[in-house]
């Protein structure tokens, strides 16, 4: 599936093109259908639920890969480390994210549940003082105090058509629904990232602006934890398994440091079977590691072979290019009557696409 929609979505061939174009009438109703649905929610002429607590959305224009969960994750941990109990409510499809979560985030609160204001009043219930949406944009019926959106600069290059044609669940008119908007880099360059940002301030002019960076921190081995540096992969040969919505983006972070990848895509969520698993070690003679995502690993831990060699696990980091600050201050704004339990910056504003030079 992620190659038919790789060349469906990216490809400039006439055969892409021809495909794009048979699929044009059901893209231009969703888009129809999308933009109608968001005027009904903004006018409230669609009814629209208030959480009981403080709530950040966050969400993406695009289908997966724009670093949304790392966001999220970054989020609910600055809270958590000033003192909040923060909770991430998510969709839950799949399994693997929540997972993650609550791997890498065991003081925060997570629930799985596709029903968003469901999820945030069992988060209440369970003691959350601030709920972080993941992957809620689109959520329009659960109100929000924060409104993230976050663009990567890689998928802002894909044709500008809505599915089915393209990736895109909303267009750039959509940001301007934004309070900020975050842009992400996996392998795109930051001048790259900042003209996506300079693009998108032009569409919502009103929102701040910030860039991060994702990229790999480190590996961690499988089953026993034990960390592994980037260090090791340089020169190394490895096989990379990649069950996520952009396998491309993590081949190119690995071999930015320095490793020879070659990439076994799967489907983003995919559910791994013993068929997969051959996959992945065909071969494995010849190659120094096979590694694989966060996500991957909630599902292999319990499948991988006991006398096959660890996979490597690697671990995603997020940093601030630009406007950290900026994120803060809209953080700390978000939860303002909870503000006494630590004591925000006054002197920090609110940043522009200027304060990202």
């Amino acid at each position: 599936m992620h190659r038919v929609t790789r060349w469906l979505w990216a490809s400039r061939a006439p055969s892409a093109r021809v495909t794009r174009l048979a699929l044009l009438p059901p893209s231009v109703l969703y888009r129809f259908v999308a933009s109608l649905r968001a005027r009904a929610y903004g006018s409230r002429l669609l009814p629209v639920a208030i959480p009981a607590v403080p709530t950040i959305a966050v969400g993406n224009l695009t289908v997966g890969g724009s670093g949304k969960t790392p966001l999220s994750s970054w989020i609910a941990r600055y809270y958590a480390d000033r003192g909040l109990r923060s909770a991430i409510v998510l969709r839950g499809y799949g399994g693997d994210e929540g997972e993650v979560h609550r791997r890498h985030l065991p003081q925060v609160i997570v629930v799985e549940n596709p029903d968003r204001l469901a999820a945030a009043r069992t988060a209440v219930a369970r003691g959350a003082q601030v709920i972080v949406m993941d992957d809620a944009y689109q959520r329009l019926d659960v109100g929000r105090d924060l409104n993230i959106a976050v663009v990567s600069a890689e998928s802002s290059r894909a044709v500008r058509w809505t599915l089915p044609a393209g990736p895109w669940r909303e267009g750039w008119p959509a940001l301007r629904r934004a309070d900020l908007v975050v842009v992400t880099r996996k392998w795109a360059s930051l001048d790259a990232a900042l003209g996506t940002a300079q693009h998108a301030h032009q569409v919502a002019p009103h929102a701040k602006f910030a860039v991060a960076h994702l990229g790999l921190s480190g590996f961690r081995k499988l089953l026993s934890d034990t960390p592994v540096t980037l260090g090791a992969l340089n020169g190394a040969r490895v096989v990379a398994g990649a069950g996520i919505a952009d396998p491309d983006a993590f081949a190119r972070q690995c071999r930015a440091i320095g490793a020879h990848v070659h990439l076994v895509p799967f489907s983003d969520h995919h559910r791994y079977g013993e068929r997969d698993i051959r996959r992945l070690l065909h071969g494995r003679q010849a190659v120094d590691y096979v590694v694989v995502t966060e996500k991957d690993a909630v599902k292999l831990r319990q499948r991988w072979p006991a006398d096959a060699p660890e996979p490597l696990v690697a671990q995603l980091g997020l940093e601030w290019d630009r406007g950290e600050a900026t994120v803060e201050t809209a953080l700390d704004a978000a939860v303002g009557e909870l503000t006494g339990l630590w004591n925000p910056d006054p002197n920090r504003g609110g940043g522009t696409t200027a304060d990202l030079r």
